[in-house]
């Protein structure tokens, strides 16, 4: 499996994202014939060799030479799905623009809907977002991770004024992913390039074992004390390590004076809060107390609302809390017809290799009370639709439910 390592020691931007896929071998030609498929015109792709510092790298601009009319999320959406690329890409372009107009939403207290991209008409950001997810596809990278990001200080100008370092849409963005403080005035990390490797990264922090094969280098348009380029290397990941790698909390306390039903009611609360998941195990306490703990598996950024649940809705007086890396195998969400209905199923894959498959259990649920089929039968005709779907003989794969 190809994956990608972006190692963003001097920070990262969108161009600075697609100078460093071209400058490792993503072919410029193949990749303008790709953009060009979008329904925009008045733009070209400028792309040369720079140095900065010691290093030597690609620099790509965007050249608009006609006017451009403000552009929502609504409208690049459209753009998007009008061209000829790859579904996948499409789809990793428009969860990218996600993000982004997520974040702005936020920090501006307006509606996604009307958050408006300022950069030229948007097509900048288009440019630099779509064009480094196409050229990860013509990479053949089928998993991305990257480095923590520097945490710098300072002012930038936009069109909202002067704002903090990191700019507020790109804090939001920020939320989650590992960072390191480094004592410099100046953006290094733009809202653009946040939004990529939190869309696409598989996991931050140290790469995974993997033989690299080649190296890019992105150049940023400032000149710093040190090179200001992103570095991309492309390697292989051996099969067992081709999986999904995430920085997720676990967050325990042991209750020895609680009730089940107190216990219940809080596990409750936590599920509709978004954690990841939410277990209790018996235990014997001092004094011989039958007791239990519960535990917690959640994101970072869900952390103080797990911290307030617990606090408040049981008996402890602390908890425990450490960070934990979960392997997973990469998953696709499909839907399938049964005879009693739609129903979704998630299809986890090892490589190219479907390994499992899932029936989502409230759709499989709520076809079994409406036709008034036992659920395993429900169960069984969506992961026998799943099969089919996937081309393959229900004894080559493993399935469970």
């Amino acid at each position: 499996m190809v994956c990608a390592f972006v190692d963003c020691f001097a920070g990262i931007s969108g161009d600075m994202l697609l100078g460093a896929l071209i400058d490792a071998g993503a072919p410029v030609d193949d990749l303008l014939l790709g953009l060009k498929t979008l329904p925009l015109s008045g733009w070209e792709l400028e792309v040369e060799r720079v140095q900065k510092g010691a290093v030597a790298a690609t620099s790509v601009s965007v050249i608009v030479h006609e006017n451009q009319p403000e552009r929502h999320l609504s409208d690049i959406e459209t753009i998007i799905i009008a061209s000829q690329l790859p579904e996948k890409v499409k789809e990793q372009s428009l969860k990218v623009f996600q993000l982004l107009a997520e974040a702005e939403a936020k920090v501006h207290g307006i509606g996604v809907d009307e958050v408006h991209f300022h950069e030229v008409g948007a097509i900048d950001s288009i440019v630099d977002i779509v064009g480094s997810v196409y050229a990860l596809h013509l990479l053949g990278v089928q998993a991305v991770y990257a480095s923590a990001l520097p945490f710098t200080r300072g002012r930038v100008k936009t069109l909202h004024g002067d704002l903090p370092v990191p700019a507020p849409a790109t804090m939001e963005l920020l939320c989650g992913v590992p960072t390191y403080p480094l004592d410099i005035e100046v953006e290094l990390v733009t809202p653009t390039g946040a939004a990529l490797l939190k869309a696409l990264a598989n996991g931050f922090g140290m790469p995974p074992p993997f033989t690299p094969r080649k190296v890019g280098y992105g150049a940023g348009k400032r000149d710093l004390p040190f090179p200001n380029v992103l570095r991309v290397i492309l390697g292989d990941l051996p099969d067992n390590i081709a999986l999904e790698r995430e920085r997720l909390v676990v967050v325990e306390t042991n209750l020895d004076d609680m009730t089940g039903e107190m216990a219940g009611y809080a596990m409750e609360r936590l599920l509709a809060a978004g954690v990841r998941d939410v277990w209790v195990v018996p235990a014997q306490m001092k004094k011989n107390r039958p007791a239990i703990v519960l535990s917690v598996l959640c994101d970072h950024e869900k952390l103080p609302t797990v911290l307030q649940i617990l606090l408040r809705e049981t008996t402890t007086l602390g908890v425990r809390v450490q960070e934990v890396e979960r392997l997973c195998l990469p998953r696709e969400i499909w839907e399938v017809t049964t005879p009693y209905g739609t129903v979704k199923v998630k299809v986890a894959k090892l490589g190219d290799e479907i390994v499992n498959i899932a029936p989502e259990y409230e759709d499989c649920r709520r076809l079994a009370l409406e036709q008034g089929v036992p659920l395993k039968e429900v169960m069984a005709a969506a992961i026998a639709a799943a099969h089919n779907k996937a081309g393959k003989s229900q004894t080559s794969l493993k399935s469970e439910g």
